[in-house]
C-alpha cells in the first residue's frame, strides 16, 4: 500500500511531539504551520494517528523519524542524470490501473509502484499550453498560449524569444531528442523542434493525425530531424521503435533527455485490430477503441523502459510520466474527479503522474502536495546542473524536495488558467474558478454571464459544494489574485477553430509548398 505524503507528515509530527522536540524542530517535521502548506492540519496524538492510519504504522512510529525526507529519497541524486519524459495525450485519471481503472496498464501501473506517485500534478486543460509550460517553465499566459491549441493553420506557434527545456539541458551538454508530438508551431524553420534546442526530432507537429498514414488535414505530418518522412506503421508503435532505438545508440558520455511525447490515446479512435480484439467485451466502439489505444501506448511506455534496463541505463535515469490533460467527455474517465478536457474542473487539469528514479526515490510513495507541469522546467534544470539565469521570469518552482524529501509544496498559489472567458487558480486548499464550464478552445472574447465557484479542496475534492456564499472574503482574495494574473497576461493567439475556407493545405505540414 503506498505511504501518502501528508500520512509521513502526520507521522513525524506525532514522533516528534512524544520525543520532545522543540516546536521549531516540529515544525520542520511537517507540524502544523499557518503560514504556508496546504496540507497542514491540526495536531493529533499518537493513539489517534495510529487509529488514523491502521496498525502499519506502527512499525514506523517505533522506529521514528527525523523528517519526511528519510521516508522519501533513498541518496542524493548523482550528477546529470538521464531524463525520460513520457507524456500521455489525453489519457483520463481513471484511465490507468493504479487508479482503480478497467483499462489495462501493467507497465505504467509497475512504474508508479517503482516511484513516487504525483497525486496533485495539475497541467493545462489542453494540448498546446501543457506542451509550452514544460518546455519554458512558465504559464501560457506569459506569451500568449492560453487559449486552445496551436492548430495547423496558425500563424504563430511558441514565440522564438522563449527559452526551451531542450536548449537549457543542450547547454548544459545534453543529447536532446523529442519524439512524437510536438503541436507548439511549424509556420517556419524556426519554429520547429530542431530549431528550438532538439538534436533529434522524429514524429509529428499537429495533433489529431491519422494514427496509420500519418496524414492531417490532407497534408502529411510525419517527419525526421524535421524533414518530410514517409514510412508505414502505428504511430505509437513507430514513436516507440525510435526510442528503443536512441537509447540502444546513445553515447552514453553524454546525459541523455528523451522526451516521448505520444499521440494516443488523442482522437481518432484508432488501433491495431489484436488491441482492438482485447476489448470486445465494451460495447461502445469508441471507448473500447480508446481502451485499446490506451494499452499499446502502455505497451510502448514498457519498451522504453525495457530498453534503458537492458542498455545499464535505469538506475540513472529519471522518468516522469504524466498526461496533457484530462480525458475527453466522451470517451475517457476522470472519476471521481469533476469534468474533463478543456474545462477547469479537476478532472480537465489534474492527471495521474509519477516520477521514477530507481536508489534515489523510494518506492510506494504517494505525493499529496499541489504541482505544476511549469515546475518540470526549474526542477530538471536544477537535477541536471544547468543554467537556471535567463531573462524571461520563471513562474515554476523547484519541486525536487517535494518529490524527493517530502516537503510541502513551494507553491503559495497556481495558476490553472487565466482568459478572457475563464480562469481558475489554486491557492492552498482553496481553488477559485471563473466560468469553470467552458471551454478552453472557445475562441470567443465575450462571455454572456460570470460564473465563480469556490471550493475547498481537501474537504470537497470533487467540487461539489460552491463556497462562495459562506467564505466572501475567501472568494475576493483568489478573485484579486486571478485578476492579477488577468492584468499580466499577454494578448491570447487565438487561431479559428476550424480552417479558414482560404488556407492551402501544403503537402508537407512544416514544409510550405
Amino acid at each position: 500500500m503506498p505511504v501518502r505524503y501528508s500520512q509521513l507528515n502526520l507521522l513525524c509530527r506525532v514522533v516528534g511531539k512524544e520525543k520532545g522536540f522543540p516546536k521549531r524542530e516540529r515544525m520542520r517535521l511537517g507540524a502544523p504551520n499557518k503560514r504556508k502548506g496546504p496540507f497542514m492540519k491540526s495536531e493529533i496524538n499518537r493513539r489517534e494517528f495510529i487509529k488514523a492510519m491502521g496498525m502499519a504504522a506502527a512499525p514506523l512510529v517505533i522506529s521514528g523519524c527525523t523528517s519526511t525526507g528519510e521516508l522519501f529519497a533513498k541518496k542524493p541524486p548523482p550528477n546529470k542524470p538521464n531524463i525520460v519524459f513520457i507524456l500521455a495525450d489525453d489519457l483520463g485519471w481513471k484511465d490507468v490501473g493504479y487508479h482503480g481503472g478497467d483499462i489495462k496498464t501493467p507497465n505504467i501501473d509497475k512504474l508508479a509502484s517503482e516511484g513516487t506517485r504525483l497525486d496533485q500534478f495539475y497541467v493545462q486543460p489542453v494540448c498546446s499550453p501543457t506542451r509550452s509550460s514544460l518546455m519554458t517553465g512558465r504559464y501560457p499566459i506569459r506569451y500568449g498560449l492560453q487559449v486552445g491549441v496551436v492548430r495547423p493553420w496558425a500563424k504563430y506557434g511558441l514565440p522564438l524569444e522563449e527559452r526551451t527545456l531542450a536548449q537549457a539541458l543542450k547547454e548544459a551538454g545534453y543529447t536532446t531528442a523529442i519524439y512524437g508530438k510536438w503541436h507548439l508551431g511549424h509556420l517556419s524553420s524556426q519554429y520547429l523542434p530542431t530549431s528550438r534546442g532538439f538534436d533529434h526530432q522524429y514524429g509529428h507537429y499537429n495533433g489529431a493525425l491519422d494514427y496509420f498514414t500519418h496524414i492531417r488535414d490532407g497534408g502529411l505530418d510525419w517527419h525526421r530531424d524535421d524533414q518530410p518522412l514517409r514510412e508505414q506503421g502505428y504511430t505509437t508503435n513507430l514513436i516507440a521503435d525510435e526510442s528503443v532505438r536512441l537509447v540502444e545508440q546513445h553515447d552514453v558520455s553524454r546525459p541523455l533527455f528523451l522526451y516521448v511525447a505520444f499521440n494516443a490515446p488523442h482522437s481518432p479512435f484508432q488501433a491495431p485490430q489484436s488491441y482492438i480484439d482485447v476489448y470486445k467485451h465494451i460495447k461502445a466502439k469508441n471507448r473500447r477503441i480508446y481502451a485499446a489505444m490506451v494499452t499499446c501506448m502502455d505497451d510502448a511506455v514498457g519498451r522504453v523502459v525495457s530498453a534503458l534496463d537492458k542498455r545499464g541505463l535505469k538506475n540513472n535515469t529519471l522518468i516522469i510520466f504524466c498526461s496533457d490533460n484530462g480525458g475527453t467527455g466522451v470517451v475517457g474517465s476522470n472519476v471521481p474527479l469533476r469534468g474533463y478536457k478543456a474545462q477547469l474542473y479537476e478532472g480537465g487539469v489534474r492527471v495521474p503522474a509519477f516520477a521514477v528514479w530507481p536508489g534515489v526515490l523510494k518506492a510506494g510513495v504517494v505525493v499529496d502536495e499541489p504541482l505544476h507541469i511549469v515546475d518540470m522546467y526549474p526542477t530538471l534544470l536544477k537535477l541536471a546542473g544547468a543554467r537556471l539565469e535567463q531573462a524571461l521570469p520563471i513562474d515554476g518552482r523547484d519541486t525536487w524536495p517535494t518529490i524527493a524529501q517530502g516537503m510541502p509544496s513551494p507553491h503559495e498559489e497556481i495558476l490553472l488558467n487565466s482568459t478572457p472567458a475563464n480562469g481558475a487558480i489554486r491557492r492552498g486548499d482553496w481553488k477559485l474558478l471563473y466560468n469553470g464550464g467552458i471551454s478552453a478552445n472557445s475562441t470567443g472574447r465575450q462571455v454572456s454571464e460570470q460564473v465563480f465557484e469556490l471550493f475547498n479542496l481537501s474537504e470537497d475534492p470533487y467540487e461539489r459544494n460552491n463556497l462562495i456564499e459562506r467564505y466572501p472574503l475567501k472568494f475576493q482574495e483568489l478573485k484579486r489574485r486571478l485578476e492579477l494574473y488577468a492584468m499580466q497576461a499577454a494578448v491570447p493567439s487565438v487561431p479559428p477553430n476550424k480552417m479558414p475556407k482560404d488556407f492551402k493545405v501544403p503537402k508537407v505540414w512544416g514544409h510550405p509548398d
